[in-house]
């Protein structure tokens, strides 16, 4: 059953060096506060899985918490490419991560898998692609009933997924509202999920069709307002774009993106926060 704490010993007792973790989110309810908790607690060699990986994914690199990334399309949306990541790969610069590749649909199946507690995805898929050529993990399997030759990818199983949502009550039950992509299979698949929110209701007041996470399924749930910024959270903050514009130009370069991690991550107070979250509610 979840449980209530703060985020930093949420993080201290559920994230560990050398985990697979993932910190989902789609547009919107990106968990940004939590990756930044385990930025701060120095958490090392971590194997990141991520259907969009983005900015704060990029932060994780560049701080060199990360080993390998699982990943599906990874860039700056909107703005470009991810330069923290791009000069690990090339450059081993703060460590040469290692990368495994996949589609949109093969991260939704092999998500889809996990939680359902099978060994692989089969789906139809990479027809005509050449990233089996690249990534070993890419097979094929055949239909026993029909003979169709099908993709097959190992199902994702993190130790810890890290998801951001509006509300939950205080039974533990979690509502996530707007777009959806794969934070419920992604917490379902985990052994540990962490999910900070804006607030805690008496009554999540949904709707017979939202996507609400059982607090049986749930490890430890935060409040967090504005955990998702500079991602927008659905109904209570939009997305600050000008943060990821800013972005490119901070992580062009080495020096100067240190010394923003250092300004807004590591040394971040929480009456910084509660000045960020001022001007999300002003703003929205």
């Amino acid at each position: 059953m979840a449980q209530f704490m703060t985020l930093p010993e949420a993080v201290a007792q559920n994230l560990k060096s050398g985990d697979m973790a993932a910190f989902e989110g789609f547009t919107h309810l990106i968990p940004h506060a939590s990756a930044h908790e385990a930025i701060r607690q120095g958490i090392k060699d971590l194997t990141l899985v991520r259907m969009t990986p983005d900015v704060v994914y990029d932060q994780l690199i560049g701080m060199g918490a990360v080993r390998k990334l699982i990943f599906s399309y990874a860039g700056n949306p909107g703005v470009g490419l991810l330069r923290r990541l791009r000069d690990s790969v090339e450059n081993g610069w703060p460590n040469r991560i290692e990368i495994e590749e996949h589609s949109h649909a093969a991260m939704a199946n092999a998500y889809e898998a996990g939680a359902a507690g099978l060994p692989f995805a089969a789906f139809r898929g990479y027809k005509g692609a050449e990233l089996a050529g690249v990534n070993p993990n890419i097979k094929s399997v055949t239909c026993p009933f029909t003979g169709e030759e099908l993709a097959a990818v190992p199902a994702i199983r993190p130790d810890v997924s890290f998801i951001h949502a509006q509300k939950a009550d205080r039974k533990g039950n979690v509502l996530i509202e707007g777009i959806v992509g794969v934070q419920k299979e992604a917490v379902l698949a985990a052994k540990r999920s962490v999910v900070t929110v804006e607030e805690i209701v008496d009554d999540l007041d949904s709707h017979p069709n939202a996507c609400v996470l059982p607090g049986w399924a749930v490890t430890a749930i935060c409040v967090v307002p504005g955990g998702a910024h500079p991602s927008y959270a659905h109904g209570y903050y939009s997305r600050d774009n000008a943060t990821y514009i800013a972005w490119d130009k901070i992580a062009a370069d080495r020096d100067t993106f240190l010394a923003w991690m250092k300004d807004n991550v590591l040394d971040a107070t929480p009456e910084d926060f509660a000045d960020r979250i001022k001007h999300l509610r002003s703003a929205a």
